[in-house]
């Protein structure tokens, strides 16, 4: 298991390496002055030298790369040049409401999509899997964007207009002001984020539990007299779970690298909005921070599905050992 494990660090530093190398100097040869952008379009070209040498951008580009690497390895991602605070700063600050986003629309979204998953693969064909596949069918049609519009008009506007607040539009509370409060300001993100992926999730469960209900073992099951319940939730889903956390792994870490389209359509201030900005403005160290972040996830996502994986499966522990 050590050298499992060992295996998969190795190969993700590799990858947050090479990440850090191609986003490195693709910034370098891209246009615009970063040195013009923090002096100001009305500053001398002395000030703008001067900018330039502080920065240590007139460093041979291999040289300038060495210490980004060193400065990272310790934490320093580097200073905003929109507003002169450390690029970690600023991640920080956002991330508390990134993770919140995340965690509460993974719960909901795997709480709407595997059960009607599993209830459609259940009854093939019957009533609840037309309705099932209605929503799968809706549910992935819809950009989030569009859902996140609709739940707007549907869940604030309306209410607003009639003379009460059933939710907020969207803002970020910490939850250390009231779990209560906390996720009433959270709600319409969440369901926005989550409708759409709780499609996904109900058509990969769907399919994955048609073929495993097929198998011979759960015919076997079902002939020793085993109950439905049994047989599908004991048997049938924990066959189901391997290509689950697969799917939830990525999910999890695109969305803690900044859910753009969300936080945009409800103002929310993390990541995906911090990321934007950076864009808007040319900002890049804080481009660069958000980049690395998001391949971290990634990469940390993966090996935590490997252990899962290795915990899920037998024949997986078995390689492993």
């Amino acid at each position: 298991m050590i050298g499992f494990l060992a295996k998969r660090v190795g190969f993700a530093a590799l990858v947050l390496f090479l990440l850090s190398a191609f986003i490195f100097f693709l910034f370098f040869v891209a246009p615009g002055d970063p040195a013009r952008l923090v002096a100001g379009e009305r500053a001398s070209d002395a000030q703008v030298q001067q900018v330039r040498e502080n920065l240590g951008l007139g460093k041979p580009v291999l040289a300038q790369y060495g210490d980004f690497v060193m400065r990272s390895l310790s934490g320093d991602l580097g200073f905003s040049y929109r507003n002169q605070q450390p690029v970690l700063t600023l991640i920080q600050q956002r991330m508390p409401a990134t993770i919140s986003l995340c965690a509460g629309a993974v719960v909901m979204w795997l709480l709407l999509g595997v059960p009607i998953g599993i209830m459609s693969a259940r009854k093939p064909g019957s009533l609840r899997d037309r309705l099932g596949q209605v929503f799968i069918l809706v549910g992935v049609s819809f950009p989030s964007f569009v859902l996140g519009m609709a739940a707007l008009y549907c869940l604030y506007f309306l209410p607003r207009k009639a003379g009460f607040t059933l939710f907020p539009a969207g803002s970020y509370k910490p939850i250390g002001d009231g779990v209560l409060d906390w996720a009433w300001h959270l709600f319409l993100p969440w369901l926005s984020l989550a409708l759409t992926s709780a499609a996904i999730y109900a058509r990969l469960t769907r399919g994955q539990m048609l073929e495993v209900l097929g198998e011979d073992y759960i015919r076997t099951a079902r002939a020793k007299g085993l109950k439905e319940r049994v047989v599908v939730f004991k048997h049938g889903l924990r066959a189901v779970l391997t290509p689950l956390t697969t799917q939830l792994g990525a999910d999890v870490a695109v969305l803690l690298g900044g859910a753009i389209v969300t936080e945009q359509v409800f103002g929310l201030q993390g990541i995906g909005s911090l990321a934007v900005q950076a864009v808007n403005s040319q900002d890049r160290p804080v481009i660069i921070g958000i980049v690395l972040l998001a391949g971290f996830f990634i990469v940390v996502a993966n090996i935590v599905v490997d252990l899962l994986y290795v915990a899920l499966d037998p024949r997986v522990r078995t390689g492993a050992a």
